[in-house]
C-alpha cells in the first residue's frame, strides 16, 4: 500500500496519477481539500480511500504492516504565507511525526517534501550537503522546511529509508488551483491567450537585467519519475537531495518559450515589483544535482523549452490541465 498526503493538490496528484500507470492502484490518498470540494486533479485517478489529515496518523497505525512507502507532499505551499504557528503545525511537524512514524515502522520508506526555499539568496550557495543550520530562508515558507530537515537530520534514530526532497521551481499539469503559486508557465499562458503579452517583474538588482533573473525550472514528470526511480534503488542512501534541473535559465527564457508554444511574437510587459517582495526576491537559483545523480539516478527527460511545449500544447491548449503525466 502507498500513501499520498497532498494527493488532491500539484505534485501529490501527479503521483498518483503516476502509480496508476505502474498499474498501482492500492493507493490511499490525503489531504486537506477533499475531491468534492476539489474534483479536478484526481478525477481519473484510481485508488483505494481518502483521507483527511486528522484521520492519518490513525490509519497508518491500524495498517502499518500493509505500507510500502509515504510520498509525503501535503503542505502549505504559499510561500507568502506569514503565519509561523500554521506553517510549523502545517509543514515541519506534521512531517516530522510522519518521519517518526516510519521510524517505529521501519518497512515503510518515507519521501518528503522540503523546498529549494531554504537556500535563501543562495549565500551558502545550492548544494544539498551544506548544513541547515547554515541556511538562510528569506520568508517563514522557507524556514518552516529547513527547520524540519535540520530536525529530521539531528534524530539519533531514523527510518530504514527516508528521503527528503528540495523540489526548486516545479511547473506541469494540476497546478491550476494553486492562485498566486502557480507556476509563471500557467500564469504565461493565460495572459498571453488574453492580452498577448506577459506581465514580469523589473530587476532591481544591477547584476541582472530585466528579465535575466534566473531559476531552476523542472517538470513535474521528471519530478515523479526520480520519486519513483528512489523507491526503486533499494540502496540509495537515505539523505536530503535537491530536485531541481540543475541549470539555471532565465526569465525570458520561460516566457519566450510559452510565446513559441502559442506561435506568438514575443511581447514583454515590464512591471513594477511590490515592496514587499522586494526584500525576499530570489535572483538566481540553480541545484546541485552532483549528490543525486551520482546514486546512478537518471538525469531529466525535460529541458525548458520541451516541458513547456508539452504543458501547453498536451494540456493547456486541450483545455485539460487535470489529467495525469
Amino acid at each position: 500500500m502507498f500513501i499520498v498526503t497532498g494527493a488532491n493538490g500539484f505534485i501529490g496528484s501527479q503521483m498518483v496519477h503516476f502509480l496508476n500507470k505502474k498499474n498501482i492502484e492500492d493507493i490511499v490518498c490525503c489531504d486537506f481539500v477533499s475531491t468534492i470540494d476539489r474534483p479536478q486533479p484526481l478525477n481519473k485517478a484510481k485508488y483505494k480511500f481518502f483521507l483527511k489529515p486528522n484521520e492519518l496518523f490513525d490509519f497508518l497505525n491500524e495498517n502499518a504492516s500493509q505500507l510500502k512507502a509515504i510520498f509525503h507532499m501535503g503542505a502549505c505551499s504559499d510561500t507568502q504565507e506569514l503565519d509561523i504557528h500554521y506553517l510549523r503545525e502545517n509543514n515541519t511537524e506534521y512531517t516530522n511525526q510522519l518521519f517518526q512514524f516510519c521510524t517505529k515502522y521501519s518497512n515503510c520508506t518515507l519521501i518528503y517534501a522540503s523546498s529549494g526555499a531554504v537556500y535563501g539568496q543562495g549565500e551558502q550557495g545550492f548544494s544539498d550537503t551544506t548544513p541547515p543550520e547554515k541556511l538562510k530562508p528569506l520568508n517563514p515558507y522557507g524556514w518552516s522546511k529547513v527547520n524540519s530537515d535540520a530536525w529530521i537530520l539531528e534524530q539519533p534514530r531514523k527510518p530504514q529509508r527516508w528521503y527528503g526532497l528540495r523540489f526548486f521551481n516545479v511547473y506541469g499539469p494540476n497546478e491550476y488551483h494553486k492562485k498566486d503559486m502557480r507556476s509563471v508557465v500557467h500564469k504565461a499562458y493565460h495572459q498571453i491567450l488574453e492580452t498577448g503579452q506577459l506581465q514580469l517583474f523589473k530587476s532591481y538588482n544591477p547584476d541582472y537585467e530585466d528579465g535575466k533573473q534566473m531559476r531552476d525550472f523542472i517538470y513535474v514528470k521528471d519530478v515523479t519519475e526520480w520519486m519513483w526511480q528512489i523507491y526503486m534503488n533499494k540502496s540509495m542512501p537515505s539523505d536530503i537531495y535537491n530536485m531541481g534541473y540543475g541549470r539555471a535559465r532565465t526569465w525570458l527564457d520561460l516566457a519566450k518559450s510559452v510565446f513559441d508554444s502559442l506561435d506568438k511574437p514575443l511581447n514583454i510587459d515590464w512591471i513594477e515589483m511590490p515592496d514587499s517582495l522586494k526584500q525576499r526576491y530570489q535572483y538566481f537559483t540553480e541545484a546541485k544535482m552532483k549528490k543525486f545523480l551520482s546514486q546512478g539516478m537518471p538525469n531529466p527527460s525535460w529541458s525548458l523549452e520541451e516541458g513547456v511545449e508539452d504543458y501547453i500544447r498536451n494540456y493547456l491548449n486541450k483545455d485539460d490541465e487535470n489529467v495525469s503525466t
